[in-house]
């Protein structure tokens, strides 16, 4: 009766016997390497959201800029303008006195935005009292698409957005998406 007691609490034979309690070396190697893994892949995936959130907000903040020119010009019943600056910068403004009304500074939530605007070279485009695009006060041609992609991402990893401009709309739509989306271009 005692040797079974023994037996039964772990004991044999006067010795003691230890029951393995916890984790090996081995075991602890192998679930860190399985984190770093996932931390790796984790990281990218992260830091492309980043840079397309990016992307996403400099275009909200034209599209904002437009809306703004645009509803000033009608709010006014004056010619207004908006000038792209820098890489995502932008001041609305009373085309007629110059009067500054809004402006957003470069990189504001966007560092690393990337503009690029058609026609090619255009900064400005101006509103009248309707609310429509008019020639700019300067002669250069009116913008009338601004395509907003990511400096840190390659072409394929970037969610590029695109802001157009048309005679009484503005929108900012997906090119890479197809017609039946809403988003889509």
């Amino acid at each position: 009766m005692e040797r079974r007691i023994r037996y039964l609490l772990g004991a044999e034979e006067g010795r003691v016997v230890l029951r393995q309690a916890g984790v090996t070396l081995i075991e602890l190697m192998i679930a860190i390497a399985l984190l770093a893994l996932l931390l790796f892949v984790g990281v990218e995936s992260y830091r492309a959201w980043i840079q397309n959130t990016q992307v996403r907000t400099a275009a909200e903040a034209i599209l904002n800029g437009l809306q703004l020119a645009r509803g000033e010009a009608v709010r006014r019943n004056d010619n207004v303008q908006i000038v792209l600056s820098g890489a995502t910068g932008w001041t609305v403004s009373v085309a007629s006195t110059g009067e500054a009304i809004q402006s957003r500074t470069d990189g504001e939530g966007s560092q690393n935005a990337r503009f690029t605007v058609s026609p090619a070279g255009a900064t400005t485009v101006t509103f009248n009292g309707l609310g429509r695009v008019v020639a700019n006060m300067d002669g250069s041609p009116p913008i009338s698409q601004v395509e907003v992609s990511s400096l840190a991402l390659t072409d394929a990893e970037t969610r590029k957005l695109q802001v157009r401009i048309g005679v009484g709309d503005i929108r900012m739509c997906d090119p890479q998406l197809s017609a039946p989306d809403p988003r889509a271009c």
